[in-house]
């Protein structure tokens, strides 16, 4: 069958095409960019225009570039960023501009709801969040959370607040855009923290919604990732140029697909991911939380499966910011050579190659630098938007490919501390899976075997790992077969990487001193950028 998957990240979208039979094969894919916009009080916002004409763009594209047709297509999902906050009317049209995970205006607002009580626990009400844990081992501790972005559109546009129909995340609305059906999948009603995730209860829980303000009538029916919503419109089977009537099934958030996608769908499996942002994750058939390392298990696209998860924000986009930043002086003459190509994924990823060969020259401990990969502050193991990012240890004799590893090697370093606080609470396994378009770094790959100490495996299209878990959902969802089982015959591992311990001693010193960065530099944080 041949299925179409649209992966949206936080400043890109690739559309894939895929073939699933014996294995799930890349028929055609496309790429196509949309804004990020950073405001000055906290805001990260997107717009729903250029998300849409992304995909439409990207699905012309894909046909352009095979010979099938878009009559062959079984059906399509969305796998998307999550804890975005999109308010639509009746319609389903969006009233402002969509906030994104990113966003953190909603600081007044989640003091005024978290920061009372006499007792509290990580900065918030006792009370409120052991409500809150009851229901689904999780709260809204950070300000980032999407409660805390709805509320400060009821605060701070009740004009544009009392229009509201129905309030969603990224895949939810897309999913309505091609449907004209307005529904939440579990996943996604997870992110909120406002969803019963108990056996038997499972749904919006009212008590929550009471105590933290948000409107029963603004929560949407809840659909399973696996089902079908309904085929497209005819307005949108024209704009995309597939076949009205074609199925489109939840989809979800690109956390719920990638653990299927890397083929981590037994308990214990664990799986850590570098994009843009990045993060580990263990798969378990439980739900567990650590609140004081900010991590919960996020609901999996199969019912009573969590992803045990602990986020890094920025990851991959700190290797976006040397390259923009610190490497352009030195590559200039090498960025002439590839602006020549069509095709932008292939310049970039030849950079990154570039970067990494370089990389590669320096050894293992960057010569004392470090780097914290805090650039848009940070969620776990510790909570605080104002934390940034800082070289240290430099000296004059430190060059530019110096900085360069110990961005790579902060980044490992951080993935590590999150795996460390994963172990503590759960079985995490030993191979671990890594995916994302970080893996495609033979360096990066060893790298992280060297600092986390475990045997590092990869699979073949790991940029594409998300997409390839929605295909293999929406793959389940026509044939009527069991996801995980479907993942752990078709998802095979291409590369090994196994620690080498010649580098364990310099990876052991600098990681002590990396951990200790963040506890010694708070306050000044806080009086920056307060």
């Amino acid at each position: 069958m041949h299925v179409i998957v649209y992966d949206f990240g936080t400043s890109s979208l690739k559309t894939c095409l895929f073939h699933i039979d014996t294995e799930v094969r890349i028929v055609a894919h496309a790429s196509a960019f949309y804004s990020l916009y950073i405001l000055d009080n906290g805001g990260a916002e997107q717009d729903v225009e250029e998300w849409w004409q992304a995909v439409c763009t990207t699905t012309h594209e894909l046909f352009r570039k095979t010979t099938v047709s878009p009559e062959e297509v079984g059906g399509l999902a969305f796998c998307t960023q999550m804890q975005g906050v999109v308010l639509v009317d009746e319609a389903g049209n969006a009233l402002r501009r969509p906030m994104s995970y990113m966003d953190q205006r909603g600081t007044r607002e989640f003091d005024d709801c978290m920061g009372k009580g006499i007792i509290k626990v990580s900065g918030c009400s006792a009370y409120k969040l052991l409500r809150n844990l009851a229901v689904n081992y999780a709260g809204s501790v950070s300000v980032k959370d999407p409660v805390w972005k709805y509320k400060w559109v009821e605060r701070n546009e009740p004009e544009v607040f009392q229009k509201v129909y129905k309030w969603l995340d990224v895949s939810d609305y897309l999913v309505s855009r091609c449907t004209g059906k307005i529904v939440r999948t579990p996943d996604s009603a997870f992110a909120t923290f406002l969803y019963d995730t108990r056996k038997g209860k499972e749904g919006w829980n009212k008590g929550l919604l009471k105590m933290y303000g948000v409107r029963p009538e603004h929560l949407p029916d809840i659909v399973e990732c696996t089902d079908l919503v309904g085929g497209l419109t005819d307005g949108a089977a024209h704009d995309l140029g597939l076949k009205a009537g074609t199925p489109v099934f939840g989809g979800g958030g690109d956390t719920t697909f990638v653990n299927i996608g890397a083929g981590c769908t037994r308990p214990g499996d664990t799986h850590i991911y570098v994009g843009t942002s990045g993060w580990v994750s263990t798969y378990l058939d439980y739900q567990a939380v650590d609140m004081n390392a900010m991590i919960t298990g996020v609901l999996s696209a199969r019912r009573g499966f969590f992803n045990y998860y602990a986020e890094l924000e920025t990851a991959g986009k700190c290797f976006d910011w040397v390259m923009s930043h610190l490497a352009l002086d030195e590559i200039g003459v090498y960025m002439n050579k590839v602006e020549v190509t069509d095709d932008v994924e292939s310049a970039y990823m030849s950079l990154y190659d570039y970067l990494s060969s370089e990389v590669g020259k320096v050894p293992p401990g960057a010569n004392g630098v470090l780097f914290t990969p805090w650039l848009h502050g940070n969620r776990c193991p510790f909570e605080d938007s104002k934390a940034a990012g800082m070289f240290f240890n430099i000296k004059l004799e430190t060059g530019k490919r110096d900085m360069i590893r110990a961005v790579l090697e902060g980044i490992c370093y951080h993935l590590r501390w999150l795996l460390e606080c994963e172990a503590a609470k759960v079985q995490t396994s030993d191979p671990v899976r890594f995916v994302g378009g970080g893996a495609l770094s033979s360096v990066t790959c060893q790298m992280l075997a060297d600092i986390t100490g475990r045997t590092i495996e990869t699979v073949r299209n790991s940029q594409e790992v998300g997409a390839i878990g929605a295909a293999l959902v929406v793959a389940a969802g026509i044939e009527g077969t069991d996801v995980l089982d479907l993942a752990r015959r078709l998802v095979k591992v291409s590369h090994t990487y196994r620690p080498n311990p010649k580098h364990r001693d310099v990876y052991e010193r600098n990681y002590q001193v990396f951990k200790k960065l963040y506890k010694t530099n708070a306050a000044s944080f806080k009086a920056l950028n307060s």
